[in-house]
Order: C-alpha cells, then sequence, then structure tokens
C-alpha cells in the first residue's frame, strides 16, 4: 500500500491538515493518510492538551473522513520525536508498504536543520505541499536537494515502483486556518464553524478544552 504519513502536534487539528491530506491522497492516488500526532515534538516547547484528547480528536476526524487513519506511534513513545526514526521504525514495522511524508514547502526549505534529514530519502518519498504558482528560489540550498530528487514522470521512472526518495511537489488549495488562531479564537468565545469539523467541535465543547479565559482584573494605580 502507498500511505502518506502526515504528522503534527494537531492541537487542535483543523480543516487546515484535513484538506490538504485529502488533496493529497486524491492526487498521488495513494491508499490511505495516516496522522500522527506527536506526543513531545522536539521543537515545541509542549502542547495545550493533553496527548489523549490529542489522539481523540484526531481519531474522531478519521472516523469522519475515510481515507485517513490514526497513527498513534509518535503520541506513544515517552520522548522527544524525530521524524526519521519513526520512520525507521514504521519501515521494519510495516515493510511491505510505500511511505510519503508530508510537509509544507516552509519545512521543505528548513529540512537540513532536521536530526538525520538526509536518512529520510532511503526510508519515504518526500510530499512537498505547496500553494499555487509558489517558486523555489534557485539560490537557496534546498533547490540542488530538489533537483535530485524530485519525481519527474517518465516510463523509466514508472517500472520502479519500490523506489523511494522521490521528492512530490504537489500544490494545493490554501487553507486560511492555523492551531494558533484557532485556539486564539475559542480563548475569545469566538465561533471556529468554518475551521474545525463538527465532531471536533463538539469534542472541544464537551471536554472543555481550549475554554474562553476569564478577563483578567484591572489593577489598580
Amino acid at each position: 500500500m502507498k500511505i502518506a504519513i502526515l504528522g503534527g502536534t494537531f492541537d487542535p487539528i483543523h480543516f487546515g491538515h484535513i484538506r490538504p491530506a485529502l488533496e493529497v491522497q486524491q492526487q498521488l492516488a495513494l491508499d490511505e493518510v495516516w496522522l500522527m500526532p506527536n506526543h513531545i515534538p522536539p521543537h515545541k516547547s509542549g502542547t495545550h492538551v493533553s496527548t489523549d484528547d490529542r489522539l481523540a480528536m484526531a481519531q474522531l476526524v478519521c472516523d469522519a473522513f475515510p481515507p485517513l487513519k490514526l497513527c498513534a506511534i509518535e503520541a506513544l513513545r515517552q520522548s522527544p520525536s524525530y521524524t526519521v526514526t519513526t520512520l525507521q521504525a514504521l519501515k521494519q514495522q510495516y515493510p511491505q508498504h510505500e511511505f510519503y511524508f508530508l510537509m509544507g514547502m516552509d519545512s521543505f526549505l528548513g529540512l537540513q536543520s532536521w536530526y538525520h534529514w538526509q536518512d529520510l530519502f532511503e526510508l519515504c518519498h518526500l510530499v512537498v505541499c505547496q500553494r499555487p504558482g509558489s517558486t523555489l528560489s534557485q539560490q537557496h540550498p534546498m533547490h540542488t536537494v530538489l533537483a535530485q530528487h524530485e519525481y519527474v514522470p517518465s516510463a523509466e521512472v514508472k517500472t520502479k515502483s519500490d523506489k523511494i526518495g522521490f521528492i512530490y511537489r504537489v500544490s494545493i488549495t490554501e487553507q486560511p486556518f492555523s492551531s494558533t488562531q484557532v485556539r486564539a479564537d475559542l480563548y475569545q468565545g469566538l465561533a471556529i464553524k468554518d475551521a474545525i469539523p463538527a465532531c471536533i467541535e463538539q469534542y472541544i465543547k464537551q471536554h472543555q478544552l481550549y475554554a474562553p479565559k476569564a478577563p483578567q482584573p484591572l489593577l489598580k494605580s
């Protein structure tokens, strides 16, 4: 099976995660997209809700969108999650699968700062999601990496179905949502119906997550 992996804190998960994942799944004719919540992300100080809540919300999204499946491998790990170690574990556990790791263009431009990033090309394909019309400067160091690995449809390439290490550039519909903004709106008690599925909105309300913050009392001078 061809499996895409979308990692993140999903704090909370929203359509800015869901819609690009579904677009990539359709454009590359992938079998599934695995949503992989982090437990201890190496580049962030922490999350705003528990790992259990983030896993539960991701599972609700998977229940609502059949091509999406939950992958809890990082959420269950009691140490910081590095992509290369996760892919090594997944390849060992599922040697029959061909993995595609999803990332935005911003993440791709900073890929050289990732832990053992070169090893990713021995473990999976990279799928770089970019806005329509966006380009990568030829002066950027990652332009050379892209030129070395970019997938170019050809008869020769198509015969190598087991080959890994390609970079697929996929143009996706830009989504005006971020977890930071969704949390800010929730803390202020603002409507977020356009940003998250109804099942996630219901879960957040039921478990009182990201509850509106009480106004701070004015200090007397």
